[in-house]
């Protein structure tokens, strides 16, 4: 009775074996279970049933089936793993979780599930059971990216260790050469301090900068701590709870209180008013942080910013304008003063042109100011001259999705759509997500339907 039955689960199993050999997984995943149920006492089936479902990417089937290979106690350390990956793909993170943390007690030794706990652990806040995770990863395999995410946590509390595990990172992976500078600096820079409150608003504003803004806001609570009066702590920790989705404006209430004469306090205030529209309020905040330090040439930029938002144009210009009085020989402020003209067709050719060629007599090789140069005679209609400089610059910066949209513009009013479709495809994929990205799709819409 039972021989034929038998005799087709083997069946099944060979066809699920030479499915899963040619990579049709679905297949696959099918007589795999179809195997398992009439092979019964082959349990290890179900699992390989749910990893042939996983690598279909049908996440749901693959739950359902290492889901039952749970039940009949045959996962392995893959099948525990594979089973958190598919309900995290699913977006059932708390249930990923307690499936790696389940994993532990059965394969403590094996490696991708502590690197996919402490990235769960980083998503929950739980900076503590990331250390761990990460440490007991790095003890089974060598990672930069985890060096690198310990060397973030460690900034808190050793900054020392932290310095040597971002150095691990660097060498192991150049990728990280410039967030390690920055964060290597930053720790420099904090060590200096001798204010706890100061020390950890320079690390917190350090992890800002690299992103870290979960982090970033540990340090300035941890600042705040330090020293409830810092005005600076509580503006930062405020800016550090709107980057990571919340208000903050309690906060940056709580710093104008304690120091309504700190122009950062004015400065962080006005960039939590120009997010939420309100530029008239971000205008004021910034010119208050002006008149605490009239010589900064950064505030007459956001003044500058915060005028033509609100569409006062003249006013913007005599700010940036300003700002390139403050600061004459920083290629910076001769370049915003140029993207603002070309931008806003304010006085390109008598003002803006001028100020983008300063800029690139002070500094030549950077992208930047040679995309601000070449938007600058698109816009004076100098086009041959604009596509000189903006090629330069996509050679020096071919990754700036930004200068791939100006080239495509200039090669748009040139009448060569070839050459635009390929920039604006590039921009568009260099930028996937992001507002230029966005731009460079839309231009695609309109221009090449």
């Amino acid at each position: 009775m039972f021989a034929p039955i038998i005799y087709t689960g083997y069946a099944d199993l060979r066809s699920a074996q030479s499915a899963a050999a040619q990579s049709k997984f679905s297949d696959a995943a099918q007589k795999y279970e179809s195997a398992a149920r009439k092979l019964f006492w082959r349990n290890e089936l179900w699992e390989q049933a749910g990893l042939s479902a996983y690598r279909a990417q049908s996440m749901s089937e693959a739950i359902r089936l290492l889901e039952m290979a749970h039940q009949k106690n045959s996962l392995s350390d893959k099948g525990w793993y594979a089973l958190g990956l598919a309900y995290w793909t699913n977006k059932d993170h708390k249930t990923a979780l307690s499936v790696w943390q389940a994993e532990e007690k059965p394969y403590p030794n094996y490696a991708p599930m502590y690197d996919r706990l402490s990235i769960a652990y980083h998503e929950n806040g739980d900076y503590v059971s990331e250390q761990a995770a990460l440490t007991k990863f790095l003890t089974l395999t060598d990672d930069a990216s985890a060096h690198y995410r310990l060397g973030l946590l460690l900034t808190l509390s050793d900054p020392n260790q932290a310095a040597k595990e971002l150095l691990t990172a660097s060498s192991l992976d150049p990728q990280f050469d410039s967030v390690v500078q920055t964060l290597r600096t930053t720790l420099n820079v904090a060590a200096l301090k001798s204010a706890p409150a100061e020390r950890f608003i320079t690390i917190g504003r350090g992890l800002g900068l690299v992103n870290e803004w979960g982090l970033a806001a540990q340090a300035f609570e941890s600042a705040v701590s330090a020293d409830g009066k810092n005005a600076e702590a509580w503006a930062w920790l405020g800016e550090a709870r709107q980057q990571t989705g919340q208000d903050g404006s309690d906060v940056l209430n709580k710093a104008l209180s304690l120091n309504p004469n700190d122009p950062v306090v004015r400065g962080l205030r006005g960039l939590y008013f120009k997010r939420q529209g309100n530029y008239a309020a971000a205008l004021n905040e910034y010119l208050q942080a002006a008149q605490i330090e009239p010589n900064n040439p950064a505030w007459q930029v956001s003044i500058g910013e915060a005028y033509t938002q609100s569409g006062n144009l003249i006013a913007a210009l005599a700010a940036y304008q300003k700002a390139t009085d403050l600061a004459p020989n920083d290629a910076t402020y001769w370049r915003l003063l140029a993207m603002f003209c070309a931008d806003n067709a304010v006085r390109v050719s008598d003002i803006g042109l001028p100020a983008a060629q300063k800029a690139a007599d002070i500094s030549p090789k950077d992208p930047q100011v040679l995309d601000a140069l070449g938007w600058s005679y698109i816009n004076a209609g100098y086009l041959f001259t604009a596509e000189q400089n903006l090629i330069k610059a996509t050679q020096l910066a071919p990754d700036s999705a930004i200068i791939h949209v100006h080239l495509a513009e200039m090669y748009l009013q040139k009448g060569d759509r070839p050459s635009a479709l390929n920039e604006l495809n590039l921009a568009q994929k260099l930028d996937a997500g992001g507002t230029v990205g966005e731009f460079a799709g839309k231009l695609l819409k309109q221009y090449f339907p």
